[in-house]
C-alpha cells in the first residue's frame, strides 16, 4: 500500500443537498440545486431538519461514520480528543453532538472540512464557538470568508467562529488517538479546496464529495474551481493509497469498498473520455448530450445530478482546462 508524505508541518445522497448562493451563469447542475433550494424556502430551516436522524456506524476501534442530512461525517475519538470530518447543517449540531456522545466520545476538539459547501461546513460556527479547532485547505477559508475574486463562496461571509483556523496548501498529518491521520488536498475536483482524509492504522478513507456512492452522478462545482478531470485524478490517487480491506466513506451515499471506488473511477474515466472524444471531433455540447454518454450510469430516477447535467459539467471542465 502506497502512502503519501505531506510537506506542511502543522498540524445517503443524503436528504439535504448542497445549497449554493445565486449566480447569473448557472450550469445545469447548479440550476437543479438552486431550484431545490428555492422550493424549500417556504419551510423554516429547523422544521426541515426536525425529522432527521443521525445514525452511526463503527468502522474501527475509535473510528466511526455518521449519516444524517448532508455530507457523511467521519469521527475519530480517543485519549487525544474527538476529531470530526465535516459537520452537515447548523440545525443538526445538537443531534450530531448526541450521536458523538453515544459513541463514548468527548466533545469535538478538532474539525476538518473536506470542502466549503454548506452541507459539509454548516455546523462550523456552532462547533467553533464551543472551542473546536477548525482545519481545511486554503481555498475553503477563502470561499467561506467571501474573499474569492471569482466563482462561488459564502455571501455574506461566514462568521469568524466558522472559519478554518489552520489552513494548508498540500496537506497535513495528525498524530492523534493512536493513529496517523493523513489529510491530502486534491486539486480541482469537486471544488478547488477538496481534501481526503485517511486513517492509516484504522485503514479508513473519507473521500468527501470527490465520491458520490450509488446515489447520483457526480456534482462538479465548476464555479468553485471544480473539474471532472481533477475528480478522475483524485480517484486514481486515492486508489493508490488504499487496499482491499479499506473502508471508504463517500461524501454522500452508503459506505464503500475499494472495488466500489474503482467502479466509480471507471465510470468517470469512461464518461469523461467519451465527452472528450466527441468534443475533439467537433461535436457541440447539445450533440454530445443527445449521445447520452452517461446513460449506463444514469439509472436512479431520483438522482440529484442526471446525465445531461453531468455531461455539461465535463464539457465545461474540458473548456476550462484549455483556458
Amino acid at each position: 500500500m502506497k502512502l503519501y508524505r505531506f510537506a506542511v508541518p502543522l498540524l445517503a445522497l443524503m436528504s439535504a443537498p448542497v445549497i449554493l448562493t445565486g449566480c447569473a451563469d448557472l450550469s445545469a447542475q447548479e440550476k437543479t440545486k438552486a431550484e431545490k433550494a428555492e422550493a424549500k424556502k417556504a419551510t423554516p430551516q429547523r422544521d426541515r431538519f426536525a425529522a432527521v436522524q443521525i445514525k452511526s456506524e463503527e468502522l474501527a476501534p475509535g473510528v466511526a461514520v455518521l449519516f444524517g442530512a448532508g455530507g457523511n461525517i467521519g469521527v475519530s475519538h480517543g485519549e487525544d480528543g474527538t476529531v470530526l470530518i465535516d459537520d452537515q447543517f447548523a440545525p443538526l449540531t445538537g443531534k450530531i453532538q448526541t450521536a458523538i456522545a453515544d459513541l463514548g466520545a468527548a466533545p469535538v476538539k478538532f474539525l476538518i472540512n473536506t470542502h466549503w459547501h454548506f452541507d459539509h461546513s454548516g455546523g462550523n460556527e456552532n462547533f467553533g464557538k464551543e472551542g473546536a479547532l477548525i482545519m481545511a485547505h486554503d481555498n475553503v477559508r477563502i470561499r467561506m470568508a467571501g474573499e474569492q475574486t471569482s466563482g462561488r463562496g459564502n455571501d455574506p461571509a461566514s462568521p469568524a467562529e466558522a472559519l478554518p483556523v489552520i489552513t494548508y496548501a498540500d496537506g497535513i498529518k495528525l498524530h492523534l488517538n493512536g493513529d496517523m491521520v493523513h489529510v491530502k488536498h486534491m486539486p480541482s475536483g469537486h471544488t478547488d479546496g477538496d481534501s481526503i482524509v485517511y486513517w492509516e492504522k484504522a485503514n479508513v478513507l473519507h473521500m468527501g464529495d470527490l465520491y458520490f456512492n450509488k446515489v447520483t452522478l457526480p456534482f462538479i462545482d465548476t464555479n468553485s474551481g471544480g473539474n471532472a478531470v481533477g475528480m478522475l485524478e483524485a480517484a486514481n490517487m486515492a486508489l493508490e493509497m488504499i487496499n482491499d480491506d479499506t473502508k471508504v466513506i463517500p461524501g454522500h451515499g452508503p459506505m464503500a469498498t475499494k472495488a466500489d471506488l474503482m467502479a466509480y473511477r471507471d465510470m468517470l474515466e469512461n464518461v469523461v473520455g467519451a465527452v472528450k472524444s466527441a468534443r475533439d471531433a467537433g461535436k457541440s455540447l447539445t450533440e454530445i448530450q443527445a449521445m447520452k454518454p452517461a446513460a449506463d450510469y444514469d439509472t436512479n430516477p431520483n438522482a440529484f445530478i442526471k446525465g445531461d447535467a453531468f455531461v455539461e459539467a465535463i464539457w465545461k471542465s474540458l473548456e476550462n482546462a484549455q483556458e
